[in-house]
């Protein structure tokens, strides 16, 4: 049973503020459904904004924080021009430029004679300097919202940057301070904070370094996930090998007929892949192996001796393949050996129909 204290963390990703059905399919896309989902979305870069030159001092094409003085609105003549709203500080005057912008908004959020807080890219056009669409218009009371280093998380068409920071601050608050479950010591050594301080940091990143997998605070997140796949995996076969298997006892009678049809003598590790498979099969337990092996390593020469260990112990036994050209090359593999030990075989396919 999953603990109470989690169930806020599996609720879904439209429970959070800003996040409604629409931008709901849109997380879940790039994330996840869950609230969960959204806290293992890390930032993938990261934006500074603490640059804060006077306007004169402002370099084209930096992203730039300026605190200057509203001047004054000037409208466009034709829809198709911008809105310019017209600032300065004590060095020089800048121009905040708005495409299809909306008079009201403007003039609210930029009163004439009032100090604000811009940040965005500094640009130059026909001598003057300009910030097209700042990225923040905030009151000196403010800036401390603006004037830090800003995650820039993977989106998709249709999501913003601005509801999906909402949406993961609202996300990390959920989040619970669980008790340590990682060996002391081992923590110690490698420098790693606690799980709800790693989760935090990692989604304030202060500078690149914060933003590489060898970081101590990724380090940590990326154990956390392995060390739970592994637990998850564990508790899984202990479940499978409390209920029984049926033992399967061969002779080994198909099993040599098999090897002396081959072409090659089985090498010293498909030897000891079928033993241990066969001590396996032998067992009280139900079997959980995995066969690895390059390509041509000789894996369906070991699954077809297994096959005949079962059909030696009175049963028959099937070879999936996920696709029918598969299935087709291990049955022009498996056939001839099959034969030779006198041992039927038939090609199933979703091709086949009614009696066959």
């Amino acid at each position: 049973m999953r603990p109470e204290s989690l169930f806020p963390l599996f609720a879904p990703v439209t429970s959070l503020p800003g996040i409604g059905p629409r931008l709901g399919k849109l997380v879940e896309k790039i994330a996840g459904p869950s609230v969960l989902d959204l806290l293992w979305h890390l930032p993938a870069a990261l934006v500074d904004r603490r640059f804060q030159p006077t306007v004169r001092d402002a370099p084209e094409g930096a992203l730039a924080t300026l605190r200057v003085r509203v001047l004054a609105h000037e409208p466009p003549r034709t829809p198709r021009l911008p809105y310019r709203v017209r600032a300065e500080d004590d060095t020089g005057a800048v121009s905040l430029v708005f495409f299809h912008a909306k008079d009201d908004y403007l003039k609210r959020t930029l009163p004439v004679g009032a100090e604000r807080v811009i940040s965005g890219t500094v640009e130059r056009f026909r001598g003057d300097t300009q910030m097209t669409h700042p990225d923040y218009i905030v009151t000196p009371e403010e800036a401390h919202t603006v004037l830090r280093v800003e995650p820039v998380y993977r989106l998709t068409a249709g999501l913003g940057l601005k509801p999906l920071h909402k949406a993961v601050t609202a996300a990390l608050a959920r989040a619970p301070a669980l008790p340590e479950w990682l060996d002391p010591a081992f923590k110690a050594r490698q420098n790693w904070p606690d799980w709800r301080a790693a989760l935090e940091a990692a989604h304030h990143p202060t500078d690149a370094d914060a933003l590489s997998p060898h970081h101590p605070v990724r380090a940590r997140l990326a154990y956390d996930e392995l060390l739970a796949n592994q637990i998850a995996i564990a508790l899984v076969r202990r479940r499978l090998r409390r209920r029984g298997g049926t033992p399967k006892h061969g002779d080994g009678r198909l099993r040599r007929a098999i090897e002396a049809a081959l072409p090659f003598a089985l090498t010293g590790s498909q030897q000891a892949a079928v033993a241990d498979i066969v001590a396996d099969m032998a067992g009280p337990h139900r079997m959980a192996r995995l066969l690895q092996g390059d390509v041509g390593s000789g894996k369906t020469i070991v699954a077809l001796l297994a096959m005949a260990n079962a059909i030696e112990a009175g049963t028959q036994a099937v070879l999936m393949a996920p696709t029918e050209i598969l299935a087709r090359q291990h049955e022009a593999t498996i056939r001839p050996l099959a034969e030779a030990a006198g041992l039927d075989t038939v090609l199933l396919t979703g091709r086949e129909k009614g009696k066959a």
